[in-house]
């Protein structure tokens, strides 16, 4: 049992680049290890830090490789008449430029590599070689009651780590990699609405299924929506993807988010004409909003913002079902992912010259929520 508080991917970022940071400053030095279910985003955690560092990223599975492709070769030095050895090249070697030493699958790796390993966490050298202090650790791996190879953590390799246990938490995989990423509506909106199909891999575990919904395989399902255009083959590939019962449930609300959401009619059409066009239903609109968060540029993000206030109106300007709806609240969570990314873009005057915007940000103070 990993006995670490749980925490989303997108604070275990944070907390790894704040480890950077410190190691960068010389104020500490540790090396991490990151635990999670199969397709939690591990390795998509350590590949955006390698990115937003400025780093180069040695990934090394350790599940492939023997002691001896860590430690180098040995070679008889006959004038200095003694062993030498030659430094692996998958271990970073540079001190000027910042690098990433991934060890992925740790808790998989055979035995008689893990004192090898144990090295480099700690003391960061294996044999005469030394990293850098510009080289960043991490490690990855999971535990046997998640159904994968994995051996036992002993302490005296535990004793070596800070370790960040992972859980899937569908808001910060939505703000922090599916929005992002530009991952299809149908899989956004779906997961925003159903935030329990994101990871069902212990429930496929306890019915003793193979296949199970993880944050990667709907990232994987997001390819499959705009890669198969035969929707018969597709839904196939979906379902091979996310098990038959979460894939059948998906792909009924992905039929109505696609006969529903408008977007490219919305953006060309005028204020009055839009509001017709607005989809009648929690998921389509969740649906519509990341679309839009999605499709957001500089040339289009004065009729998006216009069309992300609307929602706001839909249940006086249409009545049933859309009074019923948390229209302020799809909103304002709308809101909230356009303007950091405007914010990241410079787009920021957008919201300044718009009228909508301002009538919207009027309303929310008139109600005391700004």
């Amino acid at each position: 049992m990993i006995n670490a508080p749980p925490i989303p991917a997108g604070q275990a970022l944070k907390l790894l680049e704040t480890g950077w940071q410190a190691q960068a400053a010389g104020t500490l030095t540790a090396s991490w290890m990151l635990h999670g279910r199969p397709g939690i985003g591990k390795t998509e955690i350590v590949q955006t830090l390698a990115g937003r560092i400025g780093a180069r990223l040695f990934d090394l599975r350790l599940t492939t490789i023997e002691p001896q492709d860590l430690r180098g070769l040995p070679f008889f030095d006959m004038e200095r008449q003694r062993t030498v050895w030659f430094r692996p090249e998958d271990l970073p070697d540079d001190p000027e430029r910042p690098s990433v030493l991934f060890l992925d699958e740790l808790t998989a790796a055979a035995p008689q590599l893990q004192p090898t390993v144990y090295g480099l966490l700690q003391e960061r050298r294996v044999g005469p070689h030394r990293l850098p202090q510009s080289c960043f650790v991490v490690a990855a791996g999971n535990t046997v009651e998640d159904g994968a190879i994995a051996y036992e953590m002993g302490t005296a390799l535990s004793d070596r780590l800070v370790h960040l246990q992972l859980t899937a938490e569908a808001d910060d995989w939505l703000a922090g990699y599916a929005v992002p990423q530009g991952l299809d509506p149908a899989v956004i909106g779906f997961i925003r609405t159903r935030p329990d199909r994101l990871d069902t891999l212990e429930e496929a575990l306890r019915r003793g299924e193979v296949i199970a919904a993880t944050p990667r395989s709907w990232a994987r399902v997001s390819a499959l929506m705009g890669a198969i255009g035969d929707r018969r083959l597709r839904n196939l590939a979906i379902a091979g993807v996310l098990g038959e019962a979460v894939a059948a449930e998906f792909l009924l609300i992905a039929d109505e988010i696609a006969a529903t959401v408008q977007l490219d009619a919305m953006l060309e059409a005028s204020a009055r004409e839009r509001t017709s066009l607005y989809p009648a239903s929690m998921h389509g609109l969740s649906a519509l909003v990341y679309a839009l968060v999605t499709r957001a540029d500089a040339a289009r993000l004065p009729a998006i913002i216009e069309i992300m206030a609307g929602l706001r109106e839909l249940g006086e300007t249409r009545g049933a079902p859309f009074d019923a709806m948390p229209l302020a609240e799809l909103a304002s969570h709308g809101f909230e992912l356009l303007i950091r990314k405007a914010l990241e873009n410079g787009w920021e005057d957008a919201f300044v010259d718009s009228p909508a915007y301002a009538a919207y940000a009027a309303e929310r103070a008139r109600l005391g929520l700004e």
